[in-house]
């Protein structure tokens, strides 16, 4: 049986407000049924509010309009993402004032309020789920659709796997992509690779070889990414492994809540390379699409992925210089991963189909 999927899309017919992709955002909610299903609740808004410069994330108006939509709705939410505090999200529109409601730290402060499930999957083996995203009656997955490096693209999926988790959990399916090895013939000590950590993780010892401290590394690639001699690889390249791990993480996750209480958004503007967790934002590869929505999250990930066409791609969003593979979709050819592994997972996982009937909001 076909599962149901909104969209909304950037398209339009007249030079209207009614035919802006925030109007038909508003017209998508109306349509999707959520208003009774949140009456009441409390609803824990997830979505990664970026970082650094990055410009990419979902606009703040769209953001607003889901909040005014809860609240008018009857229930009571908050926005949450993990290193709120750090990210400084009100320098890029994400605060309390311009969305009327808390901006909040889904494990706390501290990093320290989650609650742990245990998993098994080679060396992925503790789920620390967010201590507000465990608490909370109901789940909004808002996601900004972008490539990944270690996983193709980045959705609800990944939204979830990554950010509703711990930095021990995030470590953990990292750890299932093979760990990182440095080539000292190769490498000019540039130091672009320390200077891309998010995590202050890399560094050169006093004789010069580069070292790693696993304890903060979550084994995003950036330092793989930016090496400009190759120096840097990892041990593994078959991603398969960590696509399931990310499926079984969101899982765990979507199990600590009630059948139905979890809804699914994804984005589908300035759909860029790379991740959101950056700090920058690249030109965009294809042109803005609109918006999906859905209760199955495999359902959402397959129209997002189908709704990226490779003949839609602007060749300044692609590297100068870079070669993109010959087959596959558009987030394959960029980043040598199958995207659509993820979905098979998630299927695996009986978390939803890959069979799914577009509705269309105009």
């Amino acid at each position: 049986m076909s599962a149901k999927v909104l969209f909304a899309p950037m398209a339009f017919a007249k030079y209207e407000e009614s035919q802006t992709l925030p109007a038909k955002f508003s017209r998508m909610l109306a349509h999707s049924g959520l208003a009774e299903k949140v009456k009441g609740k409390s609803v824990a808004i997830k979505m990664h509010v970026g970082t650094g410069t990055s410009y990419s994330t979902i606009p703040p108006v769209f953001v607003r309009k889901l909040v005014d939509f809860i609240q008018e709705s009857g229930g009571r939410c908050f926005i949450t993402d993990h290193y709120i505090h750090s990210r400084r999200p009100e320098e890029r529109g994400y605060s309390e004032a311009n969305l009327g409601c808390p901006v909040l730290d889904a494990c706390g402060f501290f990093d320290k309020y989650f609650y742990t499930k245990e998993v098994s999957l080679r060396t992925f083996r503790h789920v620390d789920i967010a201590g507000l995203i465990h608490d909370a009656d109901f789940m909004i997955d808002f996601s900004h659709v972008k490539g990944h490096g270690a996983c193709a693209f980045g959705g609800a999926c990944k939204n979830i796997a990554m950010g509703c988790v711990t930095d021990r959990t995030r470590r953990e399916q990292h750890g299932l992509e093979g760990g990182i090895l440095w080539n000292g013939e190769l490498c000019t000590h540039c130091e672009e690779c320390v200077a891309s950590c998010n995590h202050h993780a890399n560094g050169f010892d006093e004789h010069g070889e580069y070292d790693v401290f696993y304890h903060h590394c979550t084994l995003c690639q950036h330092c793989a990414k930016v090496c400009p001699t190759g120096a840097i690889t990892l041990d593994a390249h078959n991603y398969a492994d960590f696509q399931d791990g990310l499926a079984l993480c969101t899982k765990t996750v979507l199990d600590t809540f009630e059948p139905g209480n979890v809804y699914y958004i994804n984005v589908l503007t300035q759909i860029t390379a790379l991740c959101d967790c950056w700090g920058m934002t690249t030109p965009s590869l294809v042109p803005d699409i609109g918006i999906l929505a859905s209760d199955d999250i495999v359902a959402v990930e397959k129209a997002s992925l189908d709704a990226i066409k490779i003949e839609d791609l602007i060749p300044s969003g692609v590297p100068m210089g870079m070669e993109l593979g010959q087959s596959g979709h558009l987030f394959e050819r960029l980043h040598g991963k199958d995207p659509y592994l993820q979905l098979e997972f998630l299927e695996k996982y009986g978390l939803g189909t890959k069979d799914y009937q577009l509705v269309t909001i105009n």
